[in-house]
């Protein structure tokens, strides 16, 4: 038997496992009830304070400091957060803000991300429940999107990496599964897709890392309604098979970035399969129409669609960030990414079973628990609550635009079409006018519209896509934009140096 010293000797010897987690579970819990009140109390108060504003100079040095070596309480780095850090977000979860194309989040999502938070589920795959939650989110897009039960879906970041995936996936059906081994240079043809000219940038981005570079889109131009033409489609289409080359996609818009457009899915759908192209639809949030009676019937022909990207935390407010790919093929979905690795080996049983893994269908072994958040807002709202939200927002947008129309002061830009008004105020000098507005409207907290340019003509857009959003913010925002106007009108800024 060893002595008492021999085994003190030992112990002294052996490495001292430091966990993580709190010596005082009481102190933890309270505290992280202080954290959840703080966040319902943001959000509940969301009106009291400004859209957004600027970090001052003295908040943002203090980001310069060194990596800390020694910890602080968990109460001092909560403060920190509720002075330097809450205060100065991007504000979309603010009823005012309509700069972007964001989501606003909701409480539910919020409680359900903190959830996953804590389980910290890895949905590379494996045998485990969270994996069936998000497989449960597949089958519902299936059911809402009309596509068969061999299609796949997958959860990414958001719909630019969501169109990426979907253009790797029109590679491997045009080229063969033997591109992921040779690589593009390897082929003899050169592949050309197509989108409108309105379609968002991540699609010329996305043919840039497919590999077959961003000359190889053809942005096509686009009707009064700035929606794709499709007989400008259909002869580019002519002229690149005369030239020998192989058109391989064709990308649809379903609420265009600057002003809602949404192409002729029907339309493209037909072209696409009579020229034997894959047809794949960027519905980043426009896709999402089809949970209402008021859109869904101006998507027909997305139910056709050989791919889909869109995003939940846009329209459907799941907080950020919850992107999305649903796939007809599952099959060719599959075979574009799915690997043979022994480290990634399954078995009929035990964690490495329950195959295929959502690891076989994109580029990430690691992922985080997307799902449950998703899940929780559709489960807790309720499809036709999250349709009539959709709606409501679209409603808005057509208020705004109306009232823009009735207002000599202003101009109406593009047709709301869907939830996104472009309008400016008319001034002798319009672009630096205008420009000056949203910058002294964002600046003042009252709202936060951005600027685009239609036509050569730089406009007020504003997304609205908030479900806190109401008439009132409406109003608000259009008395800034005269007030701002007419200040800005009367008293021009003649030095535009930089």
């Amino acid at each position: 038997m060893r002595s008492r010293t021999a085994v003190k000797e030992e112990s002294m010897l052996e490495p001292v496992q430091r966990s993580l987690d709190p010596d005082d579970w009481d102190s933890m819990r309270a505290h992280g009830h202080r954290m959840l009140d703080d966040m319902f109390d943001y959000l509940e108060h969301l009106r009291d304070r400004p859209v957004w504003q600027p970090a001052p100079d003295e908040v943002r040095a203090r980001y310069g400091e060194p990596l800390p070596h020694e910890g602080r309480e968990l109460g001092q780095v909560h403060a920190r957060f509720m002075t330097e850090i809450l205060p100065y977000a991007v504000g979309n979860a603010h009823p005012g803000f309509m700069g972007w194309v964001h989501g606003g989040g909701n409480p539910v999502g919020m409680l359900a991300e903190m959830l996953a938070a804590g389980l910290n589920a890895n949905l590379g795959g494996r045998n485990q429940m969270p994996v069936e939650v998000e497989r449960q989110i597949v089958r519902w897009m299936r059911e809402l999107f009309g596509f068969p039960e061999r299609a796949s879906g997958l959860f990414v970041t958001g719909t630019s990496m969501a169109n990426f995936i979907a253009l790797l996936v029109a590679r491997t059906a045009a080229l063969g599964v033997s591109v992921r081994r040779d690589g593009v240079c390897r082929s003899d043809e050169r592949l050309t897709a197509y989108a409108s000219a309105d379609a968002h940038g991540c699609i010329r981005q996305a043919m840039d890392l497919v590999g077959f570079g961003s000359a190889a889109l053809r942005n096509i131009p686009v009707d009064s309604a700035h929606c794709m033409d499709l007989a400008a489609l259909e002869q580019a289409l002519a002229v690149d098979r005369m030239a020998g080359l192989r058109p391989f996609v064709i990308v649809g818009s379903a609420g265009t970035v600057d002003t809602g457009a949404i192409d002729d899915l029907a339309g493209l759908a037909a072209v696409a399969e009579r020229e034997d192209v894959w047809f794949h639809v960027d519905g980043a949030y426009g896709a999402l129409g089809m949970l209402t009676p008021e859109i869904a019937p101006r998507l027909v022909g997305i139910e056709r669609a050989d791919s889909i990207a869109f995003d939940f935390h846009k329209w459907l407010q799941v907080p950020y960030d919850a992107g999305f790919v649903l796939v007809r093929d599952g099959a060719r979905h599959q075979e574009t990414f799915s690997s043979a690795e022994a480290y990634l080996g399954r078995d009929e049983r035990g964690l490495a079973a329950d195959s295929p893994w959502p690891c076989d269908l994109g580029p990430d072994l690691s992922r985080g628990f997307r799902a449950l958040k998703t899940w929780f807002t559709l489960q807790v709202y309720g499809a036709d609550k999250l349709g009539e939200s959709i709606a409501g927002t679209c409603r808005l947008a057509h208020y705004l635009a109306d009232r823009v129309a009735a207002e000599p002061r202003l101009e109406l830009l593009a047709p709301a079409a869907l939830n996104i008004v472009c309008f400016r105020y008319r001034a002798q000098e319009p672009d630096r006018v205008n420009r000056d507005i949203v910058i002294s409207l964002q600046e003042s907290g009252v709202a936060a519209p951005s600027t685009t340019v239609l036509d050569g003509r730089l406009a007020i857009r504003c997304a609205i896509v908030n479900h806190r959003t109401e008439r009132r913010d409406i109003d608000a925002l259009l008395e800034a934009v005269l007030t701002q106007g007419a200040a800005l009108d009367t008293h021009p800024i003649l030095d535009e140096s930089p």
